[in-house]
């Protein structure tokens, strides 16, 4: 049974569906706006609130280029997205679409630099 911090399987499910039609969306190109025309976007994960009424999104742009111009443009263009998902994602509410930078990459970069520092391997490798 799902505790208040594991989400649901529901709520697990709903946030791949809002995942999935906001991927196509920007994929086809149906925000008409240069800057997110311009850049291949990655929706890499929506994480839907237990009552289902909010999704927060994580959005990558390709290579991490221009990523505050593009998630400005995609939260200039929430409203739009929002009709879209709760047009095309049955649920008794719209949800409130809420866009952020994914900084996992980032995170996984930085995790990566450090266990190849020499000082770092030295003490992994257990040799001394």
């Amino acid at each position: 049974m799902p505790t208040s911090e594991t989400p649901s399987v529901r709520v697990l499910r709903v946030g791949e569906q809002v995942r999935h039609v906001l991927s196509e969306i920007l994929m086809r190109g149906d925000v008409h706006d240069v800057t997110l025309a311009s850049h291949l976007v990655s929706i890499t994960e929506v994480r839907m609130s237990p009552d289902l009424r909010h999704a927060t999104v994580f959005a990558k742009p390709l290579l991490g280029r221009d990523e505050e111009a593009v998630i400005k443009a995609l939260r200039t263009h929430t409203a739009y997205l929002q009709r879209e998902v709760a047009r095309r994602v049955k649920m008794k509410y719209a949800a409130r679409l809420k866009f952020l930078p994914d900084e996992s990459f980032d995170e996984g970069g930085r995790i990566d630099a450090l266990l190849r520092d020499p000082k770092v391997a030295r003490d992994l490798g257990g040799s001394g």
